[in-house]
């Protein structure tokens, strides 16, 4: 009688776990189970209403955005621990624009104050727009040219930019929230009652702000899968060495990388503005690169890098509120929450490792 071969039947079964579809599936029905699970806990049925989903929904939003340039990064083999200080810089850059004003001379000598949104109503929110991008993505560049010009680990220049960011946004907003003297569709960006309120963006269906995701995701994962900057950048995060051999530049693509990261951080520093109400918060965003990089770690991103995808980072940011705001809803201890939220990326490295070894 004829043995079967266990080398292929081996082979077949590792080909099929690493499949992108079963992968894809296997965190879909992460997604899945931790929704039904606080969906069955949460008393009086408080999860699953119309207006806790929209939450869930705006603040994932956040997070997934930033985790869109965080997956390029970390696929690079690189890493951001600035990224709550540059949405932190880009929400104040924001507000402080909006609130910006200016002394001219008045009647009988004396000086009045003149706001710009007075002189300039339609064109300063994409002002200030422009700048809260602007300012984030100077900041990606700046952590780029540093890791790449100075040879240093990304660790620890990050760690650094992180201090330093979060305090050029204390020291912009002299240490204390900006409230912006009037209201603009900015601050508006992630609000709900947009949709359902104003005639002009009725058929939106969704707050402006996820469609901003929704848009820069799909840009992000055609950049990675059709560009020859997307094949660079899984090739340094699979092996740097033979990719500079082959004539690809490392340093540039690296730089180029982390002011993508820092571009699509400016875009959830605008959605955090909005979510915050409009307020120039120099502490926002605390602890936001956990969030960002445990969201793509749950989707499939490999701190030793090479590996990642836009859809799953999304995903992982999904689980990510989801056991945040669930945690809140059932009662626990922020300490409790941050533990889970650190223990499941421990876990979900310890898999990719798993996984990794029985590739190879």
């Amino acid at each position: 009688m004829k043995l079967p071969n266990l080398a292929n039947s081996f082979r077949f079964t590792r080909d099929m776990w690493s499949s992108p579809w079963v992968t894809a599936i296997g965190r879909f029905a992460a997604l899945v189970a931790v929704f039904l699970f606080f969906a069955v806990l949460v008393e009086g049925g408080k999860f699953y209403t119309p207006r806790n989903l929209e939450n869930i929904l705006r603040q994932s939003a956040v997070y997934a955005t930033a985790a869109l340039g965080m997956t390029m990064i970390i696929i690079a083999g690189g890493i951001d621990l600035s990224v709550g200080s540059m949405i932190a810089l880009s929400v104040v850059t924001v507000a402080w624009i909006l609130d910006y004003h200016y002394a001219v001379p008045g009647s009988q000598g004396q000086v009045e104050t003149v706001y710009l949104i007075h002189r300039w109503p339609v064109l300063l929110p994409w002002i200030a727009l422009v700048a809260g991008v602007l300012v984030s993505v100077l900041a990606g560049f700046i952590n780029g040219i540093t890791v790449v010009g100075l040879r240093l680990v990304p660790f620890i220049v990050t760690l650094g930019t992180m201090g330093i960011f979060r305090g050029l946004a204390k020291g912009l907003a002299q240490e204390k929230d900006i409230y912006p003297r009037e209201d603009t569709w900015l601050t508006r960006l992630m609000d709900p009652t947009l949709t359902s309120h104003d005639p002009h963006w009725r058929a939106w269906i969704l707050p402006p702000g996820v469609w901003i995701l929704i848009i820069a995701a799909i840009v992000a994962a055609l950049v990675l899968r059709y560009t020859k900057l997307g094949r660079y950048i899984f090739a340094i995060g699979s092996n740097e060495e033979t990719a500079r051999l082959c004539g690809v530049p490392v340093g540039r693509v690296k730089i180029v990388t982390y002011t993508l990261g820092g571009l699509f951080t400016g875009l959830a520093g605008l959605m955090q503005f909005s979510f915050i109400g409009g307020i120039g918060q120099p502490t926002s965003a605390i602890a936001y690169e956990l969030f960002v990089i445990a969201a793509v770690v749950i989707g499939g991103g490999s701190l030793m890098g090479g590996q990642g995808s836009i859809l799953g980072s999304v995903i992982g940011a999904l689980i990510i509120t989801i056991l945040y705001m669930g945690g809140q809803q059932m009662g626990w201890p922020k300490w409790v929450q941050e533990t889970v939220i650190g223990m499941i990326i421990i876990a979900a490295v310890v898999i990719d490792r798993l996984r990794q070894q029985a590739t190879t």
